[in-house]
């Protein structure tokens, strides 16, 4: 009978001995991320802003993480390809997405989308920001904003503004001025912002939204004219030109944005860290000049903040959308 007790309490001894080792071995295993090199999906190709973001990211993450990071360009569809693809894939953090405000547009400009921009994907982070301005041809009439939307009222519909295509920042961002302003515009939509910055030059459309880089030099050499810029405070790029707000349209305000996403279900720890391991990367005064060398500014918003944001960008542009009766093409 002691033989077969102590048998027993042997036994159980084992297996509680085999219990707490799994228990140490998942716990040691879960927290071994990253277990594999990371993966950052770019939503457009290599050579523009959100590709510049992700390149960043991962030149210095593999400090921090201990495994290399690649960035893949997955480019097309307004950034749907590369939502779809980051959506589908395993939720263990070694998926990563970089893309920009499209994210929030989509949604209702695409009637059937293969994902969701909220319930697909864990946000980590709101990366960066970015004004727009406002330009002209050099043989416009209008030399201010305030001239610009006298002439525009005047003219009634007479009036074209060129886009990089239906759905996209500029066109939406336009369509928004036209309702604060309370002005009219033909929209011409082209096959991406260089086409519009020579139809520009050109003369053959009035207006257009456009990003910093694509027009400053144009600017330099009076080939263009800038109006307003379109952020919540002026540009140091160009300190002279005023927002749109200030210069006649109180409230307006249009910013583009670049993002860090995670697949639906990623563990929360490791979201926490990609977070704190961005907010580093951009904290660094080489990597933020590298930004406000593009026009754009460093946000590194948490998780929350970042999932607040969306949801607000996503309502907002909705109704624009419905009020324009915008498509993707």
């Amino acid at each position: 009978m002691e033989i077969e007790m102590k048998i027993g309490r042997a036994s159980i001894r084992a297996a509680l001995a085999l219990v707490a080792g799994a228990f140490i071995g998942a716990s040691a295993m879960a927290q071994a991320y990253p277990s594999k090199p990371v993966r950052i999906i770019a939503s457009t190709p290599p050579g523009g802003t959100i590709d510049l973001v992700a390149r960043l990211l991962a030149q210095h993450l593999p400090a921090a993480l201990g495994q290399a990071v690649v960035v893949e360009n997955k480019p097309g569809a307004a950034g749907n390809i590369a939502a779809e693809f980051v959506a589908k894939a395993p939720a263990d953090g070694h998926t990563l997405l970089v893309t920009a405000s499209s994210h929030a547009t989509n949604i209702s400009l695409y009637p059937r989308l293969a994902y969701h921009p909220v319930k697909d994907f864990a946000p980590v982070s709101q990366l960066t920001s970015n004004p727009f301005v406002i330009a002209v041809p050099a043989s416009s009439p209008a030399h201010t904003l305030g001239e610009f939307l006298a002439l525009a009222r005047a003219r009634k519909s007479d009036l074209s503004y060129g886009s990089a295509g239906s759905g996209q920042g500029n066109h939406l961002g336009m369509e928004l001025l036209k309702t604060m302003a309370g002005f009219d515009a033909v929209h011409v939509p082209y096959n991406g912002t260089g086409p519009v910055t020579l139809a520009l030059m050109a003369g053959q459309i009035d207006v257009a939204i456009q990003s910093p880089p694509g027009v400053l030099p144009q600017m330099k050499t009076g080939r263009l004219r800038i109006l307003a810029t379109t952020g919540r405070k002026r540009s140091p790029l160009i300190p002279e030109i005023p927002t749109v707000a200030e210069a006649g349209v109180p409230g307006y305000e249009l910013l583009g944005w670049i993002a860090l996403l995670a697949p639906a279900g990623t563990p929360k720890d490791v979201v926490d860290q990609l977070q704190r391991e961005a907010r580093k990367i951009l904290g660094r005064a080489e990597v933020a000049s590298q930004l406000h060398a593009v026009s754009s500014d460093v946000v590194a918003s948490t998780p929350q903040e970042f999932s607040a944001f969306l949801d607000a960008e996503i309502a907002t542009w909705a109704q624009v959308v419905k009020k324009s009766g915008a498509r993707a093409e």
